[in-house]
């Protein structure tokens, strides 16, 4: 039998005694494409955090393929296999397209731990940056300065970084955030190439563009799953009109 990808039980966080997340049980299986969607304040990027690892949970389980990473640093989870973008984009401004790509490659790579190497004489590495940014559309801007993009192609760079890291489960913190109709049509076509042995959990508040990706979904609502299964009966369910799409 196949372990699933996630595997969240009675999970709970709570600041300054305010409960953000409550008993959460959450199953994601292997090669899945779920979206996390409730309203503002749901503790949809709580959760991610808590996924990540830069949270620590109060209580619960979080099993990764099997593996219990409750208490794993960040790094841990990322050489099992876990990869994140961030609703605030997370990169180097000043540093090239491929620099940045390089930075998400030494993550997994030996070199991370020699400060005298110099990068840019690794052409191997910017040979595969070059490779993952092609991957995402960006193909022959490696050599272009991060903050000379536009924000869709940023947002293309962050997913970039993520996938150079050779996930098994990628967490997508609203990936489709203030892009233009074209820029949303792009990073859906980015998305939908992901091979299917990368798992994918997405937060995600433009229904028309999320729901055409997702194939299970789950409502969060002050912290609390409220609903939870296949697209056609989240969207039909009437908890979720009332806390969500009719808002």
């Amino acid at each position: 039998m196949t372990l699933p990808a996630i595997e969240i039980t009675g999970l709970n966080k709570a600041f300054g005694g305010l409960p953000v997340i409550s008993d959460v049980n959450l199953t994601i299986q292997q090669g899945e494409r779920h979206l996390l969607i409730g309203p503002n304040g749901a503790g949809k990027t709580t959760l991610f955090n808590l996924i990540g690892g830069d949270l620590q949970p109060d209580s619960g389980t979080l099993r990764l393929f099997g593996r219990d990473i409750s208490n794993l640093p960040t790094e841990r989870r990322v050489h099992l296999g876990l990869a994140r973008t961030y609703q605030i984009l997370t990169l180097f401004p000043k540093d090239t397209m491929g620099d940045n790509v390089v930075m998400a490659l030494l993550g997994l790579s030996p070199l991370r731990w020699n400060c005298f190497v110099s990068l840019r004489r690794k052409q191997s590495l910017y040979k595969s940056a070059y490779a993952v940014l092609a991957q995402v559309g960006l193909d022959g801007l490696g050599e272009r300065p991060t903050n000379q993009t536009s924000y869709g192609e940023k947002r293309r760079l962050e997913i970039a970084m993520a996938l150079a890291q050779k996930p098994r489960m990628l967490l997508l913190d609203e990936p489709l955030s203030g892009l233009s109709a074209e820029e949303r049509t792009q990073i859906q076509a980015v998305l939908a190439e992901i091979p299917r042995d990368v798992t994918i959990l997405m937060i995600e508040h433009d229904m028309d563009s999320a729901l055409s990706f997702a194939e299970r979904i789950t409502v969060l609502h002050f912290g609390k799953v409220i609903v939870r299964g296949t697209r056609a009966e989240v969207v039909a369910h009437p908890k979720t009109k009332e806390v969500y799409l009719s808002g």
